[in-house]
């Protein structure tokens, strides 16, 4: 299983670097007018990819901070839930 895997990664791997081999030619971003920025292609989309990548972290950052938030509640409530079962049993 972990040759597989890493025939995997490696065949990603090398996907990705003949992609970045093959689009080294040079763009202009024109963000302000009048300004434009000279960079190869496959940075440009690196660049893009990383900030959406953070962007995505960013939007479930709150999400997670709720779940955790609330998983320590419940485990600081799961001993009262547990001696009030006891009590009910014995009785």
């Amino acid at each position: 299983m972990k040759i597989l895997i890493w025939v995997i990664r490696f065949l990603v791997f090398f996907c990705l670097f003949v992609f970045a081999v093959q689009n080294t030619d040079s763009i202009a971003l024109r963000l302000i007018p009048g300004q434009s920025w000279q960079a190869p292609l496959v940075i440009v989309l690196l660049v893009f990819f990383a900030m959406g990548a953070l962007l995505g972290i960013s939007s479930l950052l709150g999400l997670v901070i709720r779940q955790h938030r609330e998983i320590a509640s419940l485990k600081r409530k799961k001993p009262e839930a547990e001696k009030k079962t006891e009590q009910v049993d014995v009785v």
